[in-house]
């Protein structure tokens, strides 16, 4: 299992990470993307589920037209690890192949 990561260790990987945040009353990590149109968001979407399928690390997500919300936290270590900011640096990657906004 992985081990949550310290204040100071989450802190320096926010920092590193476009557009990630904390989430209020949660160990988590968010980030909401804007996309040209549905076709793009979900492309983004199929792209970031190959490569979460192959971490066996899957994020939660919310999609509605042209927006996605990811939201990331290791359910059985009860918080932030690095394979969530591992995740967050490929998604920032397979975001930065489609037009955000």
């Amino acid at each position: 299992m992985n081990a949550k990561l310290s204040n100071e260790q989450r802190a320096a990987a926010l920092a590193e990470l476009d557009g990630w945040t904390d989430v209020e009353g949660r160990d988590a990590i968010r980030r909401s993307l804007r996309f040209g149109d549905f076709t793009e968001a979900f492309g983004f979407m199929t792209r970031v589920a190959l490569v979460a399928e192959r971490m066996n690390h899957h994020p939660e997500w919310f999609n509605v037209w042209n927006r996605v919300d990811v939201t990331l936290s290791t359910h059985d270590a009860g918080g932030v690890t690095q394979k969530d900011i591992d995740l967050a640096h490929a998604i920032d990657g397979a975001a930065s192949h489609a037009r955000t906004g």
